[in-house]
Order: structure tokens, then sequence, then C-alpha cells
């Protein structure tokens, strides 16, 4: 294995494991705040209550906003360490 790959190898695995580290704790909290968004609107549905407009801003779905994009982001991390394990392993094979 050529110096370069091996090098794109290592870097690659430590990309992945902090896009993934880094992403999994901002996705949970966005699955749970969903859980219990969904939760509501049952339970308004339920009584009868008003029900939120489709476009109506809450700070649960800002807050939503902002760990779907943090999940996203650190997800590309994680991707891009992927993709340099990848050309790493090409660039050794060849």
């Amino acid at each position: 294995m050529s110096l370069l790959g091996f090098g794109l190898v290592l870097v690659g695995v430590v990309l992945f494991g902090l896009g993934y580290a880094r992403a999994r704790r901002p996705w949970r909290r966005y699955q749970a705040l969903r859980a219990q968004d969904e939760n509501a609107e049952r339970y308004r549905a339920w009584r009868g209550g008003p029900t939120s407009t489709a476009g109506e801003k809450t700070g649960a779905s800002v807050a939503m906003a902002i760990l779907r994009r943090e999940a996203r982001v650190w997800a590309s991390v994680a991707l891009a360490g992927v993709v340099l394990v990848v050309v790493g392993f090409i660039l050794a094979a060849a």
C-alpha cells in the first residue's frame, strides 16, 4: 500500500468516525422532537382543538430544522470519509 493510499484511508476512517459520532446525537434528538410533535398533533385532533397550520413556525419546528441541518452536515463529513477510504484503496491497488 502506497503512503498516499494509506494516508487517505487513515484520514477517511477518522472523518467517518467523527462524522458518525457527531451526527448521531442531533439525529436522535430530532427524531424525539418529531415524535413529540406528531403526538401533540394526534392529541389536538382527538380533543378537537385548533390545529396548527402547515406554514406555522413553532419553537419545536425551528429546533427540528437546526438539528436536521446539523445531522446532515456531520453525515456529509462521514460520507466524505467513506469516499476517501474507497479512493485510498483504489490508489493502493493501482
